[in-house]
């Protein structure tokens, strides 16, 4: 018998009456309620989840420090929101790509706003190789070249890179003699020559090692600053003796030189010595190399090199590589000469001096650890720079013509040169503050970030470890989760924020590298160039003073196709983010309710 409502009353099947009326109830409300979302059911995705994996609890946050010495890292964990987390969110963005003819695969916009470098009233200073960010900062998305893949994996990057990757084969015919890179089918060969490295950058190396044996690469040297690096060979041979090299060079007619030492795993930034100061802390470096760098030193009375000593370490070394060190023509001698009256009035001494058998001569000065020398000087010429006053960031500063202070511990004492690598990662770092707990502080943030990463970030999140090569921690604090990724073959650009506590010196201290951000502007990189972001709490202070939006595209064009977003941070600012990435086509997953981990895809918009 067919059912129908009138036989339904007939028969006075009233429950089932009931129940029938509270289901349809129930889906009127559902409809209208779902009508006046701007989010329907259609746009949900299998993009982002909510992990039913039980990994184990992440390790409490390190102590509260007290008022005078603050922790960088302040999380607050409390995430009861996290049950309550909508995944029907998204935002419309109509996204586009930058509209810059072929240059736009390379798009920096801090380094390739053409407006402002073309109403520069100088250049004389290299004032057009400096950052001049946009406002508003452009909100496109930097397409993919033409054919680009998943980049080779290290360590047989360090050697070979996909040709489409970093399509750029204007130093194979300008540097062919020099063995820089050549192109050899479908990849970029680094055979490990340079302007410098006739013989090779293996036997360069071990040469400086056997000139000076002071030097004692990866343990008394473990921190270096390569400038002009070039592919970055010099640094990258380094990895082998346990030394860390930031690889500096500006963006400038060496076509994609920070690209290719990117693209091959090396770190590397890209910056200029030209009119404001490097974003180091003073007396950062171990040791800082130049080979045929084409910096002038004496120029500007001498700002740039008094700008190496204000980020070497004190007893630090600096190696010149030029020909004014073993040419004896008219111009090599003149610049000879201009450099030993700079040396000698800022009290660095000559340690060797010295030609190898390709005819390639270099020079090693090594600054001074006290100020002995320079108080026999009659004329203070440069002045000491006036002491400073609190936290001083060196961020859009201009360079100064004074010689920096050596650093001092709260008492007055002349600090120490760090423990040897690796003993120096672990130990507490002679800048630490002398407040009684300070230590403590440092010592617990380490344990917090090495259970973390343990527990958490290795096994319990969704990443494939093994692909990962090029790490950046955005808000590194005391660098604890670079000293936690120690034994991967990783390595981490330590990014400290400019209004978060300065800790770089700490960082450098412990034998890691870093620099100065303000991530309201885009960072000093190529597109592409990150296997993983790490953020911790970043968006604190951050979402105070841009827009969220602005930071993710960022975000976007530093990340390589394939690579990991791990954001640890609140409930609220998650549910605010996730729908960014979301309009990316970036997929996304959540981990108890305070880890978010964003894969970035291949899409990009399809407007050409």
């Amino acid at each position: 018998m067919p059912i129908s409502v009138p036989n339904l009353f007939k028969e006075r099947k009233y429950p089932f009456l009931l129940a029938l009326s509270i289901l349809l109830i129930s889906f009127t409300i559902l409809l209208l309620t779902n009508s006046s979302s701007p989010f329907p059911f259609p746009s949900l995705s299998s993009n982002f989840h909510i992990s039913q994996s039980h990994p184990p609890p992440p390790p409490p946050p390190p102590p509260s420090p007290n008022d005078t010495v603050r922790s960088p890292q302040e999380p607050d964990l409390r995430n009861d929101a996290a049950a309550d987390v909508d995944l029907n969110v998204g935002l419309d963005i109509k996204w586009r790509n930058c509209k810059l003819g072929a240059a736009a695969v390379d798009y920096i916009p801090c380094l390739d706003n053409w407006k402002a470098i073309k109403e520069l009233k100088s250049r004389k200073h290299m004032e057009h190789r400096e950052r001049h960010c946009p406002s508003p900062s452009p909100r496109c998305l930097v397409p993919l070249p033409t054919g680009y893949k998943v980049p080779v994996q290290w360590p047989k990057s360090r050697d070979m890179i996909w040709y489409g990757n970093v399509p750029h084969p204007k130093l194979v015919e300008y540097k062919k003699e020099q063995n820089w890179v050549r192109k050899s089918g479908d990849y970029f060969v680094f055979p490990g020559g340079g302007t410098q490295f006739k013989n090779g950058v293996t036997s360069y190396i071990d040469f400086i090692q056997k000139t000076l044996p002071a030097i004692k690469w990866g343990k008394h040297i473990r921190v270096i600053l390569d400038v002009g690096c070039g592919v970055a060979s010099f640094g990258g041979y380094l990895l082998d003796k346990e030394v860390i090299t930031m690889s500096f060079a500006p963006k400038d007619e060496h076509e994609a030189q920070i690209q290719f030492a990117l693209e091959r795993g090396i770190p590397a930034i890209l910056s200029v010595i030209g009119t404001q100061k490097l974003t180091f802390p003073d007396n950062a470096y171990d040791l800082i190399h130049c080979a045929r760098c084409r910096v002038h030193w004496d120029g500007d009375g001498g700002k740039p090199l008094l700008e190496l000593n204000r980020i070497l370490r004190p007893g630090g070394f600096f190696i010149w590589s030029a020909t004014p060190v073993y040419r004896d023509d008219e111009r090599d001698r003149n610049v000879w000469k201009s450099m030993v009256a700079l040396t000698t009035s800022i009290c660095w001494k000559v340690v060797a001096k010295t030609v190898d058998s390709s005819g390639i001569g270099l020079v090693i000065y090594q600054k001074p650890a006290s100020y002995s020398c320079y108080e026999q000087h009659k004329e203070k010429r440069p002045p000491l720079c006036d002491q400073k006053k609190g936290q001083n960031v060196s961020w859009y500063e201009p360079l100064s013509y004074c010689l920096s202070r050596l650093p001092v511990d709260s008492v007055g004492n002349l600090l120490s040169w760090p423990t040897p690598w690796p003993q120096r990662l672990s130990s507490n770092p002679p800048s630490l503050p002398s407040e009684p707990d300070a230590a403590d502080i440092f010592n617990e943030d380490t344990k917090h970030w090495a259970a973390l990463v343990s527990d958490v970030y290795l096994d319990g999140l969704a990443i494939n470890w093994a692909r990962i090569r090029n790490v950046m921690d955005m808000n590194a604090g005391y660098g604890g989760f670079a000293v936690a990724l120690n034994e991967l073959p990783l390595w981490v650009m330590n990014v400290v924020p400019t209004d978060a506590q300065d800790t770089l010196s700490i960082i450098f201290e412990r034998g890691l590298i870093g620099v100065y951000h303000d991530w309201c502007e885009s960072f000093n990189t190529y597109p592409r160039t990150y296997d993983l972001l790490h953020s911790s709490f970043l968006f604190r202070n951050l979402k105070e003073r841009c827009d969220i939006i602005d930071v993710a595209v960022e975000m976007d064009r530093i990340l390589r196709p394939g690579g990991y977003l791990l954001v640890q941070d609140t409930m609220e600012t998650i549910k605010k983010f996730n729908p960014v990435l979301r309009s990316l086509h970036w997929s996304t997953s959540l981990y108890q309710g305070q880890f978010l981990v964003g894969k970035k895809g291949f899409w990009r918009p399809s407007d050409g």
